[in-house]
């Protein structure tokens, strides 16, 4: 039972970070990205190839978790599953720090409490 929290919440966070991929390289500029990262359209113009690069980041991380659930054996598999979700609260931890507090309970507490189910249940 534990083993498939932890598995659903691996998903969970992989599939934010293929939400925020599609949102940063794809939605920046549209009236829905203005309203997420409440900026103005100018802002979003001048900033766009940096939220690409941001949002291409995001979907390593994503496509990271994904490959660790599905292509490696067990012991493999936990332990890139725990350096990939590291990577993601750090990134929650800082976004929180430096861009807006949000971003620890969006980004950073999922990933942690992924990381936290997945160090139980190996």
């Amino acid at each position: 039972m534990l083993k498939l929290a932890a598995n659903a919440m691996v998903l969970l966070v992989a599939a934010e970070h293929c939400w925020f991929l599609v949102l940063e390289m794809f939605l920046w500029r549209t009236p829905l990205g203005l309203k997420t990262f409440h900026q103005t359209q100018e802002m979003a113009d001048a900033t766009s190839t940096l939220a690409m690069n941001q949002g291409l980041y995001n979907g390593f991380l994503a496509f990271g978790l994904v490959w660790a659930l599905a292509a490696l054996p067990a012991g493999p598999s936990e332990k890139t599953q725990l350096f990939f979700l590291g990577c993601v609260v750090v990134a929650g931890v800082f976004g929180a720090a430096t861009a807006k507090k949000e971003i620890l309970f969006v980004q950073g507490l999922p990933a942690l409490v992924a990381f936290l189910l997945v160090w139980r249940a190996r």
